[in-house]
Order: structure tokens, then sequence, then C-alpha cells
């Protein structure tokens, strides 16, 4: 999975380059995101004065705060797709190096069951979900690096919190506490599912098999053969659908209690009067961006738990691959 594109001398240069492109391209966001933080401030302080005191503020200054947003708003676009754009082409290549890594030992693969869908739509679900959650991790980390200094910074301002009483940069704490809070709790509660996903990837391929045999030999795919494969697709994803229940519900709840838990920390700093409106609006919107980047397992885990059964079912047609061959010959020379 990773040998083939990151180690293999044709697909080398795409691989280290691409992502040093992703990289700089994911951190010029966050950073735009940071000016777009220090302009909600600015806005925001503009809109009180506005509203406190009538007329000293123009119609004229109003429309040009709303024009530097645009501006900024309009690079975030242009970047966001231009990357989004090269990380889809990055990433099939990825998929090509491992596709035309396991097609080289097609001989030694094909009797393994599933084989033509590992190769096919395994190498593919990989591919979409490494662009998917390395981009969210990527994005993550640099978020956090970026939000949690200004966080640390805007905390000043905070010097209490209700029912617990003056902390130093106490929303720092609370957002890192209520995070790893929620990680560890969803993860105790989706154990479970990737060996779930696993089996179940298992089962549709046996009745895939069976089908596609179905296809060529009369005698196979049979009413009572096929009915009985379709038993267990039913029953496993039955069993997928209650252990998901039960996890959505503690996810949802927590991230819906999430949305609130900024204005309760900042409940006596807003009640005394000690921040400003934009200033209020720039620590909410920080404690968002660092409370989401370290929530990333939590936001992420449904699809971490598919990539682990992808991860699975390509480890195990490896291990044919490496069975009795050392690993550094199995990599096609290019």
């Amino acid at each position: 999975m990773f040998r083939s594109f990151f180690l293999s001398r044709e697909w080398m240069l795409w691989a280290w380059l691409g992502m040093a492109v992703i990289v700089v391209g994911t951190w010029y966001q966050v950073e735009i995101d940071v000016q777009i933080n220090e302009w909600f401030g600015g806005f925001y302080d503009m809109v009180q004065k506005a509203l406190g005191e009538p007329g000293s503020v123009t119609l004229e200054e109003y429309f040009e705060f709303l024009a530097t947003f645009a501006r900024i708003a309009g690079i975030y676009i242009v970047v966001a797709v231009m990357l989004s754009f090269f990380t889809k082409h990055w990433v099939f290549r990825w998929r090509h190096a491992m596709n035309n890594f396991y097609m080289s030992h097609w001989e030694r693969l094909r009797h393994i069951e599933g084989a033509s869908q590992r190769v096919q739509e395994d190498t593919r679900r990989f591919a979409v979900i490494m662009e998917s959650l390395g981009s969210n991790l990527l994005d993550s980390l640099m978020t956090l690096f970026a939000f949690l200094p200004i966080l640390w910074e805007l905390s000043k301002a905070v010097k209490v919190l209700p029912g617990i009483g003056e902390v130093e940069h106490a929303l720092v704490y609370v957002a890192v506490i209520f995070a790893l809070f929620g990680t560890a709790v969803l993860a105790v509660v989706g154990i479970k599912l990737p060996g779930l996903e696993f089996n179940n990837q298992k089962v549709e391929a046996a009745y895939r098999k069976e089908l596609v045999y179905g296809e060529d030999h009369e005698e196979r795919a049979q009413p009572p053969t096929v009915a009985e494969l379709f038993h267990h697709v039913r029953r496993n994803y039955f069993r997928l659908f209650f252990h998901y229940m039960y996890f959505d519900v503690a996810k949802w709840s927590y991230l819906q209690f999430g949305v609130i838990v900024p204005y309760i920390a900042l409940g006596p700093t807003i009640v005394s009067g000690a921040v400003t409106l934009g200033v209020m609006q720039q620590i909410v919107r920080a404690f968002g961006r660092v409370e989401s980047s370290f929530q990333f397992l939590v936001r992420s885990w449904s699809i971490i738990v598919e990539l682990i059964s992808v991860y699975k079912r390509l480890r195990a047609f490896e291990a044919e691959i490496y069975k009795d061959v050392p690993p550094s010959e199995a990599l096609p020379e290019s």
C-alpha cells in the first residue's frame, strides 16, 4: 500500500513532491482562515460601535469591511479548489501504483477469494479514504498549530470559569479536556465497529463472487446458495446498523453539546462585560477551531473504521505476496 508509491522510483517524485505541495497548500489555507478570524473581531467591534452609537460608522466604512472579507474569501476559494483538484490527482496516482504492484503479482493472488475486488474496489476505496482522512488530519494539525497560540492569547481575557473559579488561559484547557473526553468515550463506544466492517466486506465478497460465477456457469448462483449468502450479508448489516445506532447517539449528543461549551465557559466574562462583541467572536471562533482539531478522531471515526477494514483486507492480500518473497524483492523495479 505504501511501498509501491513512496518507495518506487517510478512514483517517488509524484509521492513526495506532491505531498509537499499538499502540505504547503493546506498551511496557506489555514493562514487565510487566521486572517478571517481577525476580520471577524474587527467587524463585530464595528457592529457593536454602530449599534451603540448611531452615526459613528459610515455606510462606506461598513461596506469596505465587507469588501475586505470578499477579497480574503476569494483567495481562499481559489486555493481550496486548486488544492482539491491536485490532491485528487495525487491520490489517484497512489491507487495507480498499488494497482500496478498487485497486478505484477497476480499469479500469486488470483486464487484468493475476492482478489478482483481487492485490486479494483479496495484500492479505489483506500485512495478515496486516504484523500478524505489524510486531508482532514493535515488540516486539523495545521489549524491546531495556527489557532492554539491565538486562543492562548485571547484566553487572557477569560479569568473565571463557572463552577471552578480562576484559571489562567482557561479556554485552552476547556477545549483540550472536552475534546479528549469525547475522543475517549467514542473510542470505547465504537470499539466493535472495525471488526464488523471487516466482516461485512468478507460476506459481501463471498456473495459477489458467487454471483460472478453464476454469470458463466449455470450450476452456480443457485437460489438456495444465493439465499444463504445474502442471509449472511443481511445479518451482518443489521448488527452493524445496531452498533452504529448507539454510536451515533453518543457522537451527535457530544457534538451538539459542544456548540454551547465555549459560551458556558465565557458566561462570567460576558456577564461582567470584560470583552467586546468582536473579541467574543474571535474567542468563540478560535475555540471552535482548536476544539475541532482535537476532535479529529471523533469526527472521523466512521471513516477510520472503514479504512481499518480496507487496510486489513489489503494487508491480508499482501501477506500472500510476501509469504515466500523478501519484501525488498516484492516491490517491482521501475
